[in-house]
């Protein structure tokens, strides 16, 4: 795509590289048939390259973003689909978001979006607040069919309709401490406790704390981590994100540096997109560039290296039929692809495959609380392919996915490592079917 960017402009360096991401682009149109907004909607406007004409007209003449350019930009859920389609590499991520940040800078949104999305950056990232809020929430969920009645309080009604009835108590595992390996030490790793998940389903990290140290791996739970900042970075709120990568990477680099790491282990697909990508994030700052690429470098998710440990055969192999969705951001934003099925497999699992596995369940971050019409169109259409596999159960690896297909399907749905923490000598996760098939270990 030719471009037409002053000097000046190319002086700075986002512009620069949003200028060389677009340059790119061919306009081959291959992205719209796997972009779940274009497929629901079906207007160029809302594909990859329709929204690459608009962030390339509205940067190129170094004007604030308008109506037309948010309301596009806002349908993006960031699924990354596109940047799997993309024959020419064209790293439309880096593109979106920093069209994101752009547009959070130089556009003045309705009184209640703002409202919205300021509660909602003050709230997610924050294990406490967020544990509080939703526990209001049973008292506001009664006025949900009324915020859903009026366009601006939408969100507020998504928010209600999401929120879980019963809060899980706050885990042990959540604070800093060392989990010591319970076989021979062979490995040393940090674990990311976040922010949503350790609210919503404690129990990932702790059958994942319980799978790595039965395998003879130490787990750290560093003080001063947190939300991963993926969130509010893809709101556009760029500072309140990097600041959140600035905290990780010193509370991370501290362990590095104490006792080494072989890695960062992420139970939570969408925030290992980001923390891989905090290289890139932190790249302009020059206290935090080298170690923020180390910490990208580091970070792994949970099947990734637990794919990388000698596994033992399973205490139990369950032979449940297992519809394996891959969340958008293990796919294609990581291009993890075939090691869960192969580690489900090896456990004892049978996989079923939906169809239309590309496309986004429409969680997406707070996409389901600020796009909720369209997150619903994307979400049913994900829940009809999965039931149709006949599966026992979901298994997954990222929590945005877990909420958002739990809310249109009454089949159990789990993290992916909680089945391979049961198969391997944990506790049967709740809600899962018993086993059909019990093999002792040898």
């Amino acid at each position: 795509m030719q471009t037409n960017f002053s000097l000046a402009q190319l002086a700075d360096p986002h512009v620069a590289e949003s200028e060389k991401i677009l340059r790119s682009c061919v306009h081959c149109g291959f992205c719209t048939a796997t972009c779940p907004t274009y497929v629901t909607l079906g207007n160029e406007l809302d594909s990859p390259r329709g929204r690459i004409y608009l962030i390339k007209d509205m940067l190129e003449n170094d004007r604030p973003a308008d109506e037309t350019v948010v309301t596009h930009i806002d349908r993006c859920l960031s699924c990354l689909s596109c940047m799997t389609t993309c024959p020419s590499g064209v790293h439309y991520m880096h593109l979106v978001d920093h069209a994101r940040a752009h547009i959070e800078k130089t556009y003045r949104r309705p009184l209640m979006d703002r409202l919205v999305r300021r509660l909602l950056a003050a709230t997610l990232p924050y294990p406490d607040r967020m544990r509080a809020s939703l526990k209001l929430a049973g008292f506001g969920r009664a006025f949900a069919g009324l915020f859903r009645a009026v366009p601006g309080l939408k969100p507020l009604a998504a928010m209600l309709e999401l929120a879980p009835k019963s809060v899980p108590a706050a885990s042990d595992v959540s604070r800093p401490a060392v989990h010591e390996a319970s076989a021979g030490k062979r490995g040393r790793v940090a674990i990311l406790t976040g922010c949503a998940q350790s609210v919503l389903d404690p129990g990932i990290n702790e059958a994942t704390v319980r799978l790595l140290t039965r395998l003879g791996v130490e787990v750290v739970v560093p003080a001063g981590e947190g939300c991963c900042g993926a969130l509010t970075h893809h709101m556009g709120r760029e500072e309140q994100a990097l600041d959140f990568a600035r905290a990780n990477v010193d509370a991370w680099m501290r362990e590095v540096d104490k006792g080494g790491l072989d890695a960062i282990v992420i139970t939570a697909s969408g925030c290992g997109t980001t923390i891989k990508d905090y290289g890139f994030m932190l790249r302009l700052d020059p206290a935090y560039a080298e170690k923020a690429a180390r910490v990208s470098g580091l970070a792994k998710d949970v099947t990734e290296y637990v794919a990388g440990l000698d596994l033992p055969e399973p205490a139990v192999r369950p032979g449940l039929s297992v519809a394996y969705h891959s969340a958008c951001s293990m796919q294609h934003g990581q291009k993890i692809t075939s090691l869960p099925k192969m580690l489900l497999q090896g456990a004892g699992f049978m996989l079923r495959e939906p169809r239309e596995g590309h496309l986004c369940c429409g969680s997406a971050g707070t996409y389901n609380i600020l796009q909720p019409e369209i997150s619903a169109k994307l979400r049913d259409r994900k829940v009809a392919n999965i039931e149709a596999t006949g599966a026992d159960l979901v298994a997954t690896g990222n929590i945005g996915c877990m909420t958002q297909i739990a809310s249109g399907s009454s089949l159990p749905i789990v993290h992916t490592v909680a089945l391979l923490d049961w198969a391997y000598g944990g506790p049967k996760p709740a809600g899962v079917p018993e086993a059909r098939v019990m093999e002792a270990a040898e």
